[in-house]
């Protein structure tokens, strides 16, 4: 996946947790959790939507790498380059 494909994956899963939110406008370098209405739980659906969809084992550790859309692409871009 490119990092426009992944962004993309990124906006869908987002709307599928946050449906009330309004992801025209997101900043790719602020933090998600400040920019919507985003709790814990709502982060570890995105991790779980990860894997669900795309296969991916994303170590609790790392979870700060998804912070915000950049992070989250730099992250995730040589681990879905090949799907």
């Amino acid at each position: 996946m490119t990092a426009a494909e992944i962004k993309e994956a990124i906006v869908d899963i987002l709307s599928d947790i946050a449906p009330d939110e309004d992801l025209s406008g997101l900043k790719e370098d602020v933090p998600f959790r400040d920019q919507l209405e985003l709790d814990s739980m709502d982060f570890l659906d995105i991790v779980m939507e990860l894997r669900k969809r795309y296969r991916l084992q994303i170590p609790e550790q790392d979870y700060p790498e998804l912070a915000s859309m950049n992070q989250t692409v730099t992250y995730l871009e040589p681990l879905m380059k090949d799907l």
